[in-house]
This record gives structure tokens, sequence and C-alpha cells, in this order.
């Protein structure tokens, strides 16, 4: 039976799977397993007569890119010529890989073992040695180990290389090794994976751990974020440090995040899909938009009905330097709804900049990351009361009275002094 028979069988002839008990439906699972890992090896096989072929050359193409375009998802295009790369270097994980005993992700974490692996001594993996960890790291496929597992066994199996060879570097300490990834996933979210070695990990986890403390509420109760948002915001509150030090001179080239805002021409034209966009990653929410306006750098471009700009403006970093320590005198150097330190800070405008709103201490005030995010997105709202101090008004899923709270640095205040509050 060719592949063409094969695929019309299971097409046009599936087996009628709801005649099955349990214990049949899962043998007819791991048949169908084994089958795909069968098939992965032929899509291997027929990956390296691509490349041995030249095909994708003649198609002004790489090879990656032919295999995206016949239907394969980056990863999985990726994943199979690294395979397909590294199969002639171990024949019996091939013939594991053809038997369907060892699945392609399983293959392919062993041979990426065997790179890592090599980088911890200095000559080049011999045949012997080579065959040796390939074992190895069989003997844990077989024993029922996950990819990730096997990829800890490599860098098990890599240190005490390096441990054995006078020139050899622990994995630790190798910065030969590390990575960091940054990709946007199909939501619009932002995927960051890395493994960097042990100093750059120590800096990175004092930083994170320092700025990732639970914070209580404005009415006292305990900090409602997970320690993984906790942390999360912390990098966030890390990278703005930096865009502060660049701007201050003492780290070069750092920019501040660049927010681009297409405004529609015509007043009576509803906004154009897709208005704000940040670089790197994409359209973003214009409720986003506004939040990042109040202390980023910000180009706002003006388009036509048919998205092509008419006019680019200057970008505004807004909320110099002198405003910065008015809004921090004022503010008790603190975030005002929730206390964090005010270097942690964004400058926020009460009245949204892309609104009309100025730039001015009575148009300003301190929030947090994750504050500031709260009053662009969960229902929080700031106003400047006749006392001329900031003002919080928290959603009715918080206070369903609404009632206005003080700044953080004013809490002391009687409940009646909220009378300043109104305008």
């Amino acid at each position: 039976m060719d592949l063409t028979e094969l695929h019309h069988t299971l097409t046009e002839k599936p087996p009628d799977y709801t005649r099955l008990d349990g214990p049949a439906a899962l043998d007819g699972l791991r048949t169908v397993l084994r089958l795909r890992t069968v098939l992965d090896h032929h899509a291997v096989t027929l990956v390296s007569m691509l490349d041995r072929l030249h095909v994708a050359d003649r198609q002004g193409r790489s090879l990656r890119e032919l295999l995206i375009v016949a239907g394969c998802a980056p990863a999985v295009a990726s994943r199979l010529i690294r395979v397909a790369a590294s199969l002639d270097l171990a024949p019996r994980l091939a013939a594991h890989l053809a038997d369907g005993v060892v699945s392609i992700e399983h293959a392919d974490a062993v041979m990426r073992g065997i790179v890592h692996i090599g980088t911890r001594r200095r000559e080049p993996l011999d045949d012997e040695s080579r065959q040796r960890y390939v074992t190895d790291l069989v003997a844990q496929v077989f024993s029922g180990a996950t990819p990730a597992e096997v990829a800890a066994r490599a860098r098990t199996l890599g240190n005490l290389e390096a441990d054995d060879s006078a020139a050899g570097v622990p994995a630790g300490e190798d910065r030969s090794v590390d990575r960091l990834d940054v990709s946007v996933t199909a939501d619009g979210r932002v995927a960051i994976v890395g493994d960097v070695d042990a100093v750059i990990g120590a800096k990175l986890a004092s930083a994170v751990d320092a700025l990732s403390a639970p914070r209580p509420q404005p009415d006292g109760s305990p900090d409602a974020r997970s320690a993984t948002r906790r942390r999360a915001e912390a990098l966030e509150q890390v990278l703005d440090a930096a865009a502060m030090a660049a701007e201050s001179g003492v780290l070069q080239g750092m920019p501040k995040y660049q927010t681009v805002m297409t405004m529609s021409a015509d007043p009576a034209t509803e906004a154009v899909p897709d208005g704000a966009r940040l670089g790197w990653v994409g359209s973003v929410t214009a409720a986003t938009a506004r939040m990042l306006s109040c202390d980023g750098v910000l180009t706002p471009i003006v388009v036509d009905d048919g998205g092509v700009p008419l006019h680019m403006g200057r970008d505004k970093r807004l909320f110099p330097a002198h405003l910065r320590k008015a809004l921090m005198v004022r503010d008790g150097g603190v975030c005002i709804k929730c206390g964090a330190p005010g270097s942690w800070a964004h400058a926020h405008h009460i009245k949204h900049w892309v609104d009309g709103g100025d730039t001015s201490l009575d148009n300003g005030c301190l929030l947090c990351p994750a504050c500031h995010d709260d009053v662009h997105h969960h229902g929080w709202q700031v106003f400047l009361g006749a006392d001329r101090h900031p003002w919080l008004i928290p959603p009715a899923t918080v206070d369903a009275r609404r009632r206005p709270l003080p700044a953080y640095n004013r809490r002391t205040m009687r409940l009646s002094d909220t009378e300043l509050a109104a305008a």
C-alpha cells in the first residue's frame, strides 16, 4: 500500500470508533499514535530527500520556508529539519523512530541532548561516545521520560563531561549556550523562554524577587495577585528601571517602549482597525494604547480612509523629569492606589493624553504598573479633588457604593474629609 492509498483508506473509509469499548478505544489510540510516529519517520526521510535534491534552493526559499508552505507549522518544520539532519549519526534511534516506538519529539530531544553534551568538551564527540550517550538517552525514553526530562538528563551528562575535561566549563557557568527567545503567540501575547548561566540567572532572580513581594489592597485586604503574576509585573519594573537609566544616560541604547497610534483623518470615520501597535508585538486595544500613552513614546499617524498615512506627528515623551519629581512630592513618593515605591511607578494622565489631557501636575498621578492596568482595564477611576490631590473610585465589584478613596499617602484622613474630594 503506498502513501496515497493509505491516505484514501483513512479519509474515505474510516473505522467506526463508536462501536468500541474503553479498552478497545485505548488500544486503538496506541495504534494510531504508533502509526503517527511511523509517518513522522517518513516525513523526516522526505525532508532529507528535499534537502539532498536542493528543492528549496531552486524555489529561492529556505528548507524551513518550503515546509511551512507545504503545510507544516513553523515549530514542526524546524523539528523535522533538525531530526532529518541528525538521525544519520544515530542509526539505532532512527530505527526506533521507523518502528514507531520512539516519537519524533523524543528523537528530537535525544539529538538536541547529544549536541548539548558535545558543547561540554573541547574535542568533538567521537562515534563511540556519541552512541553511548544516544543509548543512555534512549533508555530514558523507554523508561517513560518526557522530552523535557530527556533534556535534563543530557544536561547532567554534559556536566559530567565538563567535570572530566580540563577545558570543560560547567553548564551553569557556560555563557556559550545561553539563550533567550521572545515570540508572539497566536492570541497576541508574548512567550519568553530562556536558559541562561548562573550569573545572569542570579541577577534576574534577585531583581524579580526584590520587586515581587505581595502588597495589600487599598482596603487592607491581601494582595490578590498570584505569585507568577507578581513576578511578571516585577520584570516590567526591571525593564522600566532600565529605560529610566537610559534616559538619564547611565545605560545607553535602551529605548522606552514605542507606541504607534494611527488615527483617521475624518472624525466621522470609525477608528482604523489595529489602530495602535507595539513594535515586536503588533496591535493592542485602545485601552492599552491609552495606558502606554501615559508614560511612553507615542508616535501619532493620521491616515486617510484607505489607511494611507497623511501626516506623522513627532514622538512625544510625556511627563518630563521635573514633573515626575513634582508628582513624587505631592503623592508621597508612592503609587496612589497601593503604596508601591514611586520609582516603580508610571506617570498616569488623569484625563488621557489622547483625549486632550495636558501634561501637568494637576492632570497626573503615580500608579505602579499593576494599578495602572487596573485603572485602564478593570474599572478603577482617578479624579483630582478640590484639594488638588488625586482620589480613586473603586469599581462596583470592590465597593458597591463606589465611595472615593484618598491617595495612599493620605489614607490617615478621617472619613468626613472625603467631602474635600467634591469638585
